[in-house]
């Protein structure tokens, strides 16, 4: 007989191989290029407002949890989690669909940036909304971010695959209930390494540890994004992109589509 629990089998027969969690394929340095920016960190923070208790779903390396509170995190991959500093909260192997708490356990339950990898949306946001009293959510709008430079002139199919898995921002609101909706700019220096981060720094898309730390690049049909990159190095080279987004040196920061939703668990109204 095999040596593995019920409960071990059960999770294999739930998740099997090929649903296990993206980050376990393209998690691997992940931390190194993704750093919490402390201005949206302030903003998180000050929405998750007075809790005490605190529920970080598809945690990831830690980013944007309050250091100052009662956290709890929820992580489905492994590589994710082992890149989780020492001082990190306690974290938990999990999935946002079925999360192993009570109803009520927490005062505040946080998601950023994790919900389009998410295997059944309504489900978990269900279990968000079931587990705490109040919900912090980050995502954003491809309605937006499709207008981005190096997706709408360079990369296109990375529009294409994210609009496959992101969901549209009414269809998020509405799952969660009624949620006040706040935009999320992205400054010049912004710290944490996503596909838009560097919107003013556009050399950074040539490294390929900044690409594997993204999940739009991860994702995408891998002989577009050399085509893509190719293109934006030749143009970097040459001063077309210089000349094509001069504009852009102007700017401080850009609106890229990231939102912060937040509210009160619909069922406690």
């Amino acid at each position: 007989m095999s040596g593995r629990t019920l409960a071990e089998r059960r999770h294999d027969q739930r998740h099997p191989p090929a649903a296990r969690p993206v980050y376990d394929r393209i998690g691997v340095g992940y931390s190194h290029v993704r750093r919490p920016d402390p201005r949206w960190a302030a903003t998180i923070r000050h929405a998750v407002g007075d809790a005490r208790t605190v529920l970080n779903v598809g945690a990831g390396s830690g980013a944007y949890e309050p250091v100052d509170l009662a956290v709890t995190a929820v992580e489905p991959s492994a590589v994710m989690r082992a890149q989780r500093p020492p001082s990190a909260p306690p974290c938990v192997a999990g999935r946002a669909e079925d999360l192993p708490f009570d109803d009520d356990s927490f005062d505040v339950a946080m998601a950023v940036l994790t919900v389009h990898h998410w295997s059944d949306l309504e489900a978990g946001l269900g279990e968000l909304r079931r587990v705490a009293r109040r919900f912090v959510v980050v995502s954003y709008d491809m309605a937006v971010q499709g207008q981005f430079w190096l997706t709408r002139d360079y990369i296109p199919e990375i529009e294409q695959a994210e609009r496959a898995r992101v969901p549209e921002l009414a269809h998020l609101a509405d799952l969660l209930g009624p949620a006040e909706i706040s935009d999320l700019p992205i400054p010049a220096d912004f710290t944490d390494g996503f596909m838009t981060a560097f919107w003013r720094r556009p050399a950074a898309y040539l490294d390929e540890q900044v690409r594997r730390a993204c999940s739009a690049f991860a994702l995408t049909d891998a002989a577009a994004v050399a085509r893509g990159i190719d293109q934006l190095r030749g143009d970097l080279d040459d001063g077309t992109w210089a000349d094509r987004y001069a504009p852009l040196l102007d700017l401080d920061q850009i609106d890229a589509g990231f939102r912060l939703l937040t509210g009160v668990s619909p069922r406690r109204e």
